[in-house]
């Protein structure tokens, strides 16, 4: 199974890194795991969000493939236990998808489009993460539904 992040933006913080390169070394031997950075629009006027957002959601679209499962992080979406978001990998991978693609948009959010194109619409929380730390937080609980799934010790 392939698991991508599409994550609008960079990480700036070495703990972040660390802490993203080490759940990556710990997927290895359930997915092939990576980590795609899209370049984030500079907010220099906030009356052209839509526009900001419509560039990035481009950006987005060409690093999409056809047979992928794409899963959206928004604040509206659905709610799961690591239990689960667990079962929900496990049921996409029996389905025959190649890919399994998280996206996380930056500061401006997510293009309409890119919601429109979602399979499953995500959502850690009703409060507000910034992408850095959406993106730690998805690549331990991916991490976390590996080990639920291959019955292993980690989840309590």
């Amino acid at each position: 199974m392939n698991i991508r992040i599409i994550a609008v933006g960079k990480i700036k913080e070495q703990y972040l890194k660390d802490a993203l390169s080490e759940y990556k070394k710990r997927l290895s031997p359930f997915c092939s795991f990576s980590v795609t950075e899209i370049i984030a629009e500079q907010i220099l006027d906030e009356s052209l969000t839509d526009k900001y957002k419509k560039t990035e959601a481009q950006r987005i679209i060409q690093h999409i493939e056809e047979n992928s499962f794409i899963i959206t992080l928004e604040i509206n979406g659905k709610n799961l236990s690591s239990e689960d978001f667990a079962q929900k990998i496990k049921m996409i991978s029996h389905e025959g998808y190649s890919e399994i693609v998280f996206i996380i948009g930056g500061a401006n959010g997510l293009d309409k489009q890119i919601s429109d194109i979602s399979n499953f619409k995500l959502s850690f929380s009703k409060m507000t993460f910034t992408h850095q730390m959406a993106r730690l937080l998805l690549s331990e609980q991916i991490y976390r539904a590996f080990k639920i799934i291959n019955n292993e010790k980690y989840h309590r």
